[in-house]
């Protein structure tokens, strides 16, 4: 998994990067964005234009971050609260629009400062 959108992202999601990806691969939660680790490319797009530099390489993750880069897959590839079947591999985040929902870990997240 290239690049991962960790914290900062929760409660904000600018959607600046969604603009800049040319696979379309960051998909929209309630709460936060996810980048689909089976359709992103690690063309790095995404981590200059966030505002509130939430995006970064899965090996790059802020020091106590590193839980988002296990929860950005799982929301593909587990079913996500309400939801019958995982996510996969859609095609593009503009094909199903925003999913209204996020992974129960981000759902319930408090965020730290």
């Amino acid at each position: 998994m290239p690049y991962v959108i960790a914290e900062a992202c929760i409660d904000v999601m600018d959607r600046s990067c969604m603009e800049e990806c040319p696979v379309d691969c960051i998909y929209e939660g309630e709460r936060k964005l996810y980048i689909n680790p089976l359709e992103c490319i690690d063309c790095g797009n995404c981590e200059p234009v966030c505002p509130v530099q939430a995006i970064s390489q899965d090996r790059r993750v802020p020091d106590g971050q590193h839980q988002f880069v296990a929860d950005a897959e799982r929301f593909f590839t587990e079913p996500l609260p309400g939801r019958d079947d995982s996510l996969g591999a859609p095609g593009g985040a503009v094909n199903i629009g925003p999913i209204g929902t996020d992974t129960e870990f981000v759902a319930g997240y408090v965020k730290h400062g």
